[in-house]
């Protein structure tokens, strides 16, 4: 009868060949950390004239599809990174706000006008 190259676990049941640590799933490297992913998923508070914004950064990589900015009316492509910006405190609650995002080029949001909309 052939061998079995498999480790055998101790007759106790406890040992290094016991528990998840053993080769299961869990036991491979761990995934380096994806720090501009990290970053990007953060929302910051931007105080202005206009009022009180949720900013978060949209990668490059992260950018998928096709806006269009509110500023300069032309178009976000893909693969160009840009602010998602939404309302910190809207009239009609903060799901709201969330779904009246909108996705500026980087550049026409730091240089908006503070005209009336």
């Amino acid at each position: 009868m052939p061998r079995s190259n498999r480790p055998r676990r101790p007759a106790s049941g406890r040992g290094p060949a016991s528990g998840r640590g053993a080769g299961g799933k869990r036991s491979g490297e761990v995934p380096e950390l994806d720090l501009e992913r990290a970053r990007a998923g953060i929302a910051r508070r931007e105080s202005a004239p206009d009022g009180e914004w949720m900013v978060r950064t949209m990668t490059a990589k992260n950018a998928g599809k096709t806006y269009i900015c509110p500023e300069c009316s032309t178009a976000v492509l893909p693969g160009v990174a840009h602010l998602v910006v939404w309302k910190d405190h809207h009239l009609f609650g903060a799901a709201a706000g969330l779904a009246e995002r909108r996705h500026w080029h980087t550049n026409c949001w730091m240089t908006r006008s503070y005209r009336y909309r």
